[in-house]
């Protein structure tokens, strides 16, 4: 099942950096294989040679219904020598000792779509790749799979949610789609928009979690669709606007704002389907090294934050499948069209190859797959977790998960 790879570590930069001159599809696996010797070495992963006889859903137990999936965007993409490799493995302490050994882990996702973070993140949504405008208030035209989910399924509006931290994400939770669109779509959460509107335009406090679009600053987008409002915080979520402003006085940046309101709509609403797109390593678009590595090591400790979330909260522990995966990567130092780290924009084998791990029920733990996937996979395995049919997305169903 996985592609044959031996690797040393004293070898692993010199083998990389021989292959950038190759077809992209070997750079790529020379990538994943790198991964999967790091992690084994630090995590004690395993490589995965076989698929178990029978669904581990079932045997985990859970009925489709009571099952629920938690996906956490690792936004704003990082580059292996800052995460995987030796050198960067202090950044990402959460992923490597806690969450990477309890997952399957997959070295070698692609994104084969356009590398800009809300078409990106909209093309995981839907399952195939978006060519939207990414810096223009649209919808994604093809239907999501918040629509899928709750349209087969017949599931209420409060059982699909996304937390974004960018107000340019506004219009993710529902397609132009004709078929779907309008009122068959997850609500939409945008802490760093409630926020404005709950001080009025922000002030000094607040500067820090406001600013919203690290690559193209001046973009404001245009608000509506799905978009959860301010006078909902205390009917829904059970908090006041003056505990939401003190308590983003004690936060550090958006996605800290966003995280917190995770925990409050996992405890009062407690959505089957919950998206969070986390955003703050795209700082690095600023061209400060030290901040892209803090933004880092903050979403790693976050995803480690939801995940013992979910295993706290009743509603969650025990029938809960987490995904974390990044939308990109970022670029190489080796290649002139880019800025190393502080830009995805050349498309090369490091900006597209990524990763993906999941972890919770119906997983096996501890387990590592080096075959080449797609980003798109990850509509049709959510559908055949949870029981709907995305029928016009264009990847296919991850069968190690399923």
């Amino acid at each position: 099942m996985s592609s044959h790879c031996s690797l040393q570590t004293a070898k692993d930069r010199a083998r990389l950096a021989a292959t950038r001159a190759s077809a992209p599809q070997e750079l790529a696996r020379q990538l994943a294989c790198s991964r999967r010797e790091f992690l084994r070495r630090a995590a004690g992963v395993a490589l995965g040679s076989s698929l178990l006889p029978s669904s581990l859903i079932a045997r985990a137990g859970i009925s489709t219904n009571k099952r629920k999936v938690v996906v956490i965007t690792f936004g704003g993409g990082a580059r292996d020598q800052e995460t995987f490799a030796p050198e960067g493995q202090e950044n990402i302490p959460h992923l490597i000792r806690e969450l990477i050994p309890q997952s399957t882990f997959f070295t070698q996702v692609v994104n084969r779509g356009i590398l800009g973070h809300y078409v990106a993140t909209a093309s995981l949504a839907t399952g195939v790749y978006e060519t939207i405008n990414n810096f223009a208030s649209l919808p994604p035209e093809h239907p999501t799979v918040f629509e899928y989910f709750r349209k087969d399924l017949k599931r209420p509006a409060s059982d699909a949610w996304v937390v974004a931290p960018s107000n340019g994400f506004n219009r993710i939770g529902e397609s132009s789609h004709r078929s779907y669109g309008p009122g068959l779509g997850a609500r939409v959460i945008l802490p760093k928009h409630l926020l404005t509107a709950a001080t009025s335009g922000g002030g000094t406090d607040y500067e820090h979690l406001l600013r919203d679009n690290y690559e193209t600053p001046f973009y404001t987008p245009e608000l509506g669709g799905g978009e959860f409002a301010l006078q909902q915080l205390g009917m829904m979520l059970k908090l006041s606007v003056d505990d939401f402003k003190t308590h983003a006085r004690t936060l550090s940046s958006p996605d800290e704002l966003s995280v917190y309101i995770v925990r409050q709509l996992m405890r009062q609403q407690a959505p089957s389907l919950l998206w969070i797109t986390m955003h703050d390593i795209d700082i690095a678009h600023a061209g400060a090294f030290s901040l892209y590595v803090d933004g880092i090591r903050r979403t790693d400790r976050l995803c480690a934050d939801i995940w013992k979330t979910i295993q706290s909260e009743p509603e969650y522990a025990g029938k809960t499948t987490l995904f974390i995966l990044p939308d990109f990567g970022r670029d190489s130092d080796d290649d002139s069209g880019g800025n190393g780290f502080q830009h995805h924009r050349t498309g090369d084998a490091p900006s597209r190859t990524t990763w993906m791990m999941a972890l919770g029920a119906g997983v096996r733990e501890g387990v590592v797959f080096d075959r080449p996937m797609e980003s798109t996979d990850l509509v049709p395995t959510l559908g055949s977790m949870l029981g709907f049919s995305p029928a016009l997305a264009q990847g296919k169903p991850i069968p190690e998960l399923l």
